[in-house]
């Protein structure tokens, strides 16, 4: 049923009640959505409701007709003013019967003095014998707005007093500035100041720790029956003084702080952009690849854009068969090529047990992920022939055989290749998680460099010499590794700190600080777990080095060691190196702590 357009106009009913009233026609009688002949008038009851009207003071009473389809009404039988509905019947003046295809139930207008919309006839939609609504008195209209304005008002009183308390608390006021927070200004706000942000060094020029003072602070921690035969050096590396020597001069067994010689030597006779490059060549016979090992063991096995975080900036085993399937799609098989190195992939003074093991393997040139089992954890098992296992992997990938170990032709056609993190990257790896194959690797860069045997010999060889060649004391350096794997390796204390203290000089003092500094860099720290001290410093006697003292540590069977640098008290850094032989590990290890705890506490003048 649709809604009446806005120009269609109601007819007034002629019957008059009270004044002025008019007939309804029941809608529930009409059928508007069929036609059919119009019934007698007596049979359709007719609706009414009354609606309040007020007409010069007097109220009377109008009934309008909802719906109406009288036929031919009489303009006579209008109330005065009504308006005219001839617009709406077939034939002028006249409405449309209900029987008629266009009849429709029209709205009813009221007079112009009533306000009042129309509601729905009774029974219309409702269950006879409804009551009717009446409408609701003035008073409880008042009642009810009072009540509505009674709990608004309580609304705003309770949000006024919560914000009033909340005001008044000491973090809300301080936050919003209130002027009675507990931190607001309590007179005129000052001018501003000029402030000039600068990072400041060490003090490089004030009055340094003298021997005196070193020697009465260390005099107590160094006679700890826990370091059991303790050697050990400290270098003021400002003026180069040795400002603490406890039988510095005598070899002993060093365990990992061999790696400072070795880290010192590459970084001393290699550029430091020098990364080490892995090929893939073609083999003579067709279908063959050959990966020439040149001495890489970053090289990773983890996917490409995973990050090693062992090796951090390492190659991917992953971009050399993707480089290989590009240039060569049939390939049938994978060899290696280990000619790299010479000698036996085990050093004089290593345990059976000591490779393979979770920290150590057989050095060869070619392998992934240092050997080890999973490429994602430092301490797992490594392989018992790491390039074996590579081109094993490299084989898999490519859907080819591994074919054992060639030698690669000269003139080869390179069909992949990829390279290492730079020479300082690989120093970090080494030294923050104390990397003993790393170690050994590198210290075949550095006989390969230096033209000697790439050998556990000729690496030992090289390393002595090269820092001999840079001014160094090596009396009494004995090296059969470049790990400190070996127990047979003797270095004195004072060799250690001199490295350091040439590591730590002020800018242009050394010639050779520069080159020198990665090395510092790569020192674990105090407390964090990020190297091996991680688990250290948390004692009361040894906090106050959290995080203040840098230094490399070397384990081995009654063997534990420590050489790094401080800030001192006075900002002033202070390098050193304790050795204890004979010593129990976690005792030894303490006591070592807290020499070097002790240096961070002293002024030592």
């Amino acid at each position: 049923m649709r809604s009446p357009e806005p120009d269609e106009q109601p007819e007034q009913d002629s019957h008059q009640e009270n004044n002025e009233s008019t007939q309804y026609i029941d809608p529930t009688k009409w059928d508007v959505f069929r036609p059919e002949p119009a019934r007698p008038e007596a049979a359709r009851p007719e609706p009414q409701r009354e609606v309040p009207h007020r007409e010069e003071g007097v109220e009377t009473t109008q009934r309008w007709s909802v719906f109406h389809t009288a036929q031919n009404p009489d303009p006579q039988d209008r109330p005065h003013g009504a308006p005219q509905w001839d617009s709406l019947s077939n034939e002028p003046g006249g409405v449309p019967s209900a029987s008629a295809a266009q009849a429709r139930p029209v709205r009813i207008e009221p007079a112009s003095e009533a306000t009042v919309g129309i509601e729905r006839p009774e029974g219309f939609g409702e269950p006879a014998g409804a009551p009717e609504k009446q409408p609701e008195p003035p008073e409880q209209k008042t009642k009810r707005s009072k009540k509505k304005l009674l709990v608004l008002g309580i609304v705003v009183v309770l949000v006024l007093a919560a914000a009033g308390v909340a005001a008044a608390m000491p973090k809300v006021s301080n936050r919003l500035g209130l002027p009675w927070a507990p931190n607001a200004p309590k007179g005129e706000m000052p001018d501003p100041a000029s402030v000039s942000l600068a990072l400041h060094g060490p003090d490089t020029t004030g009055q340094g720790p003298t021997a005196s003072g070193v020697a009465s602070a260390l005099s107590g921690p160094a006679g700890a029956t826990a370091l059991s035969q303790l050697t050990g050096s400290v270098i003021d590396p400002v003026t180069g003084d040795v400002l603490w020597d406890h039988g510095s001069a005598q070899p002993i067994t060093p365990a990992s702080t061999t790696k400072i010689l070795t880290v010192s030597a590459a970084l001393l006779s290699m550029d430091p952009t020098k990364r080490i490059t892995t090929k893939v060549v073609e083999g003579s016979d067709p279908g063959t690849v050959i990966l020439v090992g040149a001495g890489d063991p970053t090289l990773t096995a983890l996917p490409i854009g995973t990050d090693s975080p062992i090796y951090p900036g390492a190659a991917h085993v992953d971009d050399l068969v993707a480089q290989i399937k590009k240039a060569d799609p049939d390939v049938k098989r994978v060899q290696v090529d280990v000619s790299a190195y010479t000698g036996p992939t085990t050093a004089p003074g290593w345990e059976a047990s000591d490779a393979p093991s979770t920290f150590g393997a057989p050095i060869v040139p070619a392998m992934a992920d240092g050997g080890r089992g999973n490429p994602s954890v430092d301490e797992t098992m490594r392989s018992g022939n790491p390039a074996t296992t590579l081109i094993q992997l490299i084989a898999d990938k490519l859907g080819a055989q591994p074919a054992g170990t060639a030698k690669a032709p000269v003139d080869g056609k390179v069909v992949a290749q990829v390279q290492s993190a730079p020479l300082p990257d690989l120093a970090y790896a080494l030294l923050q998680i104390s990397d003993n194959v790393l170690a050994d690797e590198l210290g075949r860069q550095v006989a390969m460099s230096a033209g000697a045997d790439p050998s556990f010999a000729g690496a030992a060889v090289s390393v002595k010499k090269v820092l001999a060649d840079h001014g160094f004391d090596v009396t009494g350096l004995q090296l059969s590794d470049t790990s400190g794997l070996s127990n047979q390796n003797k270095v004195p204390a004072r060799l250690l700190a001199q490295v350091l203290a040439a590591a730590a000089a002020p800018d242009g003092k050394n010639p050779d600080t520069p080159k020198l500094r990665p090395l510092l860099a790569g020192l674990p720290v105090a407390g964090s777990p990020a190297g091996t001290l991680g688990p250290r410093y948390g004692t009361p006697n040894t906090v106050a080095g959290k995080g203040w003292v840098r230094a490399k540590t070397g384990t081995l069977t009654a063997v534990n060691t420590l050489a790094g640098y401080v800030l001192d008290s006075d900002n002033r850094v202070l390098a050193f190196a304790f050795m204890s032989n004979g010593s129990q590990k976690d005792p030894g290890q303490a006591a070592l702590d807290v020499l070097a705890t002790t240096l961070r506490k002293c002024g030592c003048h």
